[in-house]
């Protein structure tokens, strides 16, 4: 077994020993921390973006604009802090780290499944992060296979008020589910479940995939639902089929199929070909400025970043801050030395200026 960082004992209460849905929660956290929670037969496809260089940038590093609108909500940086966590004592000292480091940047947040919160009041306080940010794009989450076993627009809506979101990602994770025990495995039906209930939603709902990415059926088949956003979620980072084996099993059973998905550039490609009105998130092993850079120049609007944040977060929220504020500055430079002045350059650049939104709707 690969070893890997462990969660500080401090941060495990009492009752996780006794099992039970805190034990599980942290037994996620402790997969995605370990190596092998990462692809290993395939990577993001971000590498072999080209980027430019120039020697005379002729621009002003500090000028570099970096500001973004998304979902309605200003941003100072096309960045997200991607879904991770929720359920657990550890989970919600992870989320208000987060969102902490989220509401002294400017940037957005989203939420881990929020099924648990929904099912189990006691685990709603792990959710509670609007007293540490305020200001900031809060996404809600829950998954759309839910939708096929009772769940409907009531749910939706208590997902996003009783947190206080600003929107809803309603994620979907075939194989995850496939590969879970337990796992939920009927998803017959489900886009046209989803095409009647987004546009009865009184919020922006996004449609996200957990790290397999979106697939161009997909996405076509569901553009015309009412989607303000889609999250590629690309295959090259954390793999949720090998988190659930880990949890399970301690190991990798089935490394062949926890490798399949959609590589995260190939999946902005496809879906803005797919639906090209349609602003994206770019998330899926992006771990760096320069990806972040290349995933925009791909056609993203904002970019969302989790597993690398797991880690600091689990220390402090300036821990947190720290990374995003290295993150933020790498994508800075890397528009800086492409000759960038900021996004929309980038944009118009890249031939984006037309057919998606600049400013995510």
């Amino acid at each position: 077994m690969t070893d890997a960082p462990s969660i500080p004992p401090q941060a495990i209460p009492p009752q996780a020993g006794a099992g039970g849905i805190e034990q599980r929660k942290l037994r996620h956290i402790e997969a995605c921390l370990r190596p092998d929670s990462q692809y290993a037969a395939r990577d993001t496809g971000l590498r072999e973006v080209p980027w430019p260089y120039r020697a005379l940038p002729e621009r002003d590093l500090k000028g570099v604009d970096l500001r973004a609108d998304f979902l309605g909500r200003a941003l100072s940086a096309p960045v997200l802090i991607g879904a991770m966590t929720g359920g657990a004592d550890a989970a919600g000292r992870i989320n208000r780290n987060l969102a902490t480091a989220a509401q002294r940047l400017e940037i957005g947040m989203m939420l881990g499944s929020q099924r648990v919160m929904l099912e189990r009041p006691q685990a709603r306080a792990s959710f509670l992060v609007r007293e540490w940010a305020p200001d900031i794009l809060l996404v809600g989450n829950l998954g759309g296979a839910q939708f096929l076993l009772g769940y409907d627009a009531t749910h939706a809506t208590r997902a996003v008020q009783e947190v206080g979101a600003d929107a809803l990602a309603i994620h979907v994770n075939p194989l995850q589910e496939a590969l879970q025990a337990g796992g939920d495995t009927n998803w017959a039906g489900l886009t046209d479940r989803l095409a009647a209930l987004v546009p009865t939603l009184p919020f922006p709902v996004i449609l996200k995939e957990v790290g397999h990415g979106l697939d161009r059926r997909t996405v076509q088949a569901v553009a015309s639902a009412g989607f303000a956003a889609m999250d590629v979620a690309g295959a090259g980072g954390t793999s949720w089929a090998r988190v659930e084996q880990l949890v399970h099993h301690g190991q990798v059973r089935t490394p062949d199929l926890c490798d399949l998905g959609i590589p995260t550039a190939q999946a902005l490609r496809d879906a803005r070909l797919a639906a090209p009105g349609t602003p994206l998130i770019a998330s899926g092993g992006i771990r760096t400025g320069l990806d972040a850079a290349r995933a925009l120049s791909l056609g993203a609007q904002v970019v969302a970043v989790a597993r690398p944040l797991l880690e600091p977060a689990l220390d402090s929220a300036d821990a947190a801050e720290d990374w995003l504020r290295q993150f933020i500055h790498e994508l800075r430079v890397a528009l800086f030395v492409g000759g960038y002045a900021g996004l929309d350059d980038l944009r118009a650049g890249a031939g984006l200026s037309a057919g998606v939104p600049a400013n995510g709707g």
